[in-house]
C-alpha cells in the first residue's frame, strides 16, 4: 500500500499522511459495511443516540487538537477552525436528539371505505449501506453532516474524504469508534478517482451522499446506477443592499461572509447588489473592512483570512479575475497572489459573460453591481444556475418577505450574510445540483425509508 501525504496550504510542508486505498481495499469496506448495517440496524435508539453523544464529547474534550489539524490541513484560521469544531459538536449532539425522535406516524386506514376495519402505522428503516463523499473546506463538521445522520438512522457508510484533507474525518471516526460505534458500521477509505468510482459503480450501496463540485457530481450520476443520490453542488451567492438598511451592519456581515475559509464557502457572499443611491456609500465601506483584514499565518490568532488550499486553486481564481479585468473590470482592491495566499479581491463592473459572474468562484473575490429597482435586483440575483443561499439588507419588513419569495434559493437571510447556516436546519440547492437537503433532521429523512405496518382486524 502507498501513502498519500497530506500537506499544509500554507507552509506546504508536509503535515500527516495516511495509506492510499486500492481496489482490494473497496471490496473488503463493502464487505464490512454488509455486516455493518445489519450491526447498526439493530441497535436501539438510544445506543445509536448514546455513541452520538460520547463522540461529541471526546471531540469538545479534544477541540484544541482538532482544530490545529483543520488548520494544518485546510488552511483555515484558528479561530475558524475552533468555530468548526463547535459545530461539529453541536451537529453529533442534534444528531443524538433526533436519533430519539425518529419515528413514523399512525395511518387512518378506516378513512375510507374498506379500510374500517383496519389499524396500523409508518415507521422509518434505514437505507443500508451510505456512501459518504466529502470535500476539502469544512474538512471536520461536513463529515459530521453525513456520518451523525447516518448512524442515527442505523445505517452503515463508507466515508470517502478529500484526499486534501483527510486527517479531521479520520479523527472524527476514531471518536465514534471510542465512543462505542461498532467497527463495521465504519469504513474510511482515501485513495484516487479509481477508488471511487468503485464504490459508486458498487450496487450494495444504497445511498451516495456528496458535497462537491458540479462536474464530480455529473459523473456521480452517470455510474451511480440504482441508488439514492444527494448531492450539494455549490452556490452563486446574491446579497442584496437597499438604501434603508444599516450599512455599516450590513458591510460588516458581508466581509465576514464573503472572506472567511478564503472564500472557500459555498454560501459565502459572491455577487453584492447594491441599490443605487448607497453604492458608493456601501462600496467605500466595504472596501475600507476588506482592506483591514489580516492575511497570513492561519495558526496566527491575529489573522483574518489564511490561504486558499493550494497554490493550484490560487492560480485558477487570480485567472479569471485577470480575464474579467482585460474585457473592462474595474479593480477595487487586491487580485495579488503569493503561492495559496490570494488577496481579499473585490471587482466591479464585470461582464455578463465572465466566468467570474457565471461561475462559483470558491475563492475570495466579490462582484459589486448597482441596481435601481427591487425588481431588477431579484432578477439578477436569479440569473445564476447554482443557488445555495441568497440575502438581503434592509428595513422594510415587507420589502424583505418579499424578496425572499421571490428569490430562487434554497435559503434566503434578512438582514444577515448569505453564509449563516445552523446545522439543524434544512439545506440545499434550489437549482441545479439540488438533490435532497442536509441538516439532521433533513439527512436523516433521506437517509431513512417508510415501511408500513397495517393490521386487519378479525371479527370477535
Amino acid at each position: 500500500m502507498s501513502a498519500l501525504v497530506v500537506s499544509s496550504p500554507y507552509s506546504g510542508e508536509p503535515v500527516g499522511e495516511v495509506t492510499r486505498a486500492t481496489l482490494a481495499d473497496v471490496e473488503t469496506a463493502i464487505a464490512t459495511a454488509e455486516a455493518g448495517a445489519r450491526i447498526s440496524r439493530s441497535l436501539s435508539r438510544a445506543e445509536r443516540a448514546g455513541i452520538l453523544n460520547g463522540c461529541s464529547d471526546i471531540v469538545e474534550s479534544r477541540s484544541a487538537a482538532f482544530a490545529e489539524t483543520i488548520v494544518s490541513e485546510a488552511g483555515k484560521t484558528i479561530v475558524q477552525a475552533r468555530n468548526e469544531v463547535a459545530r461539529c459538536v453541536n451537529t453529533l449532539r442534534l444528531s443524538a436528539e433526533e436519533a430519539k425522535r425518529l419515528g413514523g406516524e399512525t395511518i387512518p386506514f378506516d378513512s375510507y371505505p374498506g379500510g374500517e376495519d383496519r389499524f396500523g402505522f409508518f415507521e422509518r428503516d434505514p437505507l443500508g449501506i451510505i456512501l459518504a463523499i466529502t470535500p476539502f473546506n469544512d474538512p471536520l463538521n461536513l463529515v459530521a453532516h453525513k456520518l451523525g445522520p447516518a448512524i442515527a438512522g442505523g445505517n452503515a457508510m463508507i466515508l470517502k474524504p478529500s484526499g486534501l484533507t483527510p486527517l479531521s474525518a479520520i479523527g472524527l471516526a476514531d471518536a465514534l469508534f471510542e465512543a462505542g460505534l461498532p467497527r463495521q458500521v465504519l469504513s474510511v477509505l482515501t485513495g484516487n478517482r479509481e477508488v471511487s468510482e468503485a464504490l459508486v459503480r458498487a450496487p450494495q450501496i444504497r445511498m451516495i451522499s456528496f458535497t462537491g463540485g458540479t462536474t464530480t457530481g455529473e459523473a456521480i450520476t452517470r455510474n451511480a446506477g440504482l441508488k439514492k443520490i444527494a448531492m450539494d453542488l455549490g452556490g452563486n451567492a446574491p446579497v442584496i443592499v437597499m438604501d434603508d438598511c444599516d450599512l455599516d451592519d450590513a458591510a460588516e456581515r458581508c466581509v465576514s461572509g464573503a472572506f472567511g475559509a478564503a472564500g472557500q464557502n459555498c454560501i459565502g457572499v459572491q455577487r453584492l447588489l447594491i441599490q443605487q443611491s448607497v453604492y458608493e456609500g456601501f462600496r467605500d465601506r466595504f472596501v475600507e473592512r476588506t482592506r483591514a483584514l489580516t492575511i497570513g499565518d492561519p495558526m496566527d490568532e491575529a489573522t483574518d483570512m489564511g490561504p486558499m488550499i493550494s497554490a493550484d486553486a490560487a492560480k485558477r481564481i487570480e485567472g479569471w479575475v485577470s480575464d474579467a479585468l482585460e474585457s473592462g473590470a474595474r479593480l477595487l482592491l487586491g487580485h495579488s497572489r503569493d503561492g495559496a495566499l490570494y488577496a481579499p479581491t473585490i471587482v466591479e463592473n464585470v461582464g455578463d459573460a465572465a466566468t467570474v459572474r457565471c461561475e462559483e468562484v470558491f475563492a475570495p473575490v466579490v462582484l459589486m453591481d448597482p441596481f435601481d429597482t427591487l425588481d431588477r435586483a431579484i432578477a439578477e440575483a436569479n440569473r445564476t444556475d447554482q443557488s445555495l443561499h441568497a440575502a438581503i439588507f434592509t428595513g422594510n419588513i415587507d420589502r424583505a418577505f418579499n424578496a425572499a419569495r421571490r428569490l430562487e434559493a434554497g435559503g434566503v437571510m434578512i438582514n444577515d450574510s448569505s453564509d449563516f447556516r445552523f446545522d439543524g436546519m434544512p439545506f440545499g440547492g434550489y437549482k441545479r445540483g439540488s438533490l435532497g437537503r442536509e441538516g439532521v433532521r433533513f439527512a436523516i429523512e433521506e437517509m431513512t425509508q417508510t415501511k408500513v405496518i397495517c393490521v386487519r382486524t378479525l371479527p370477535s
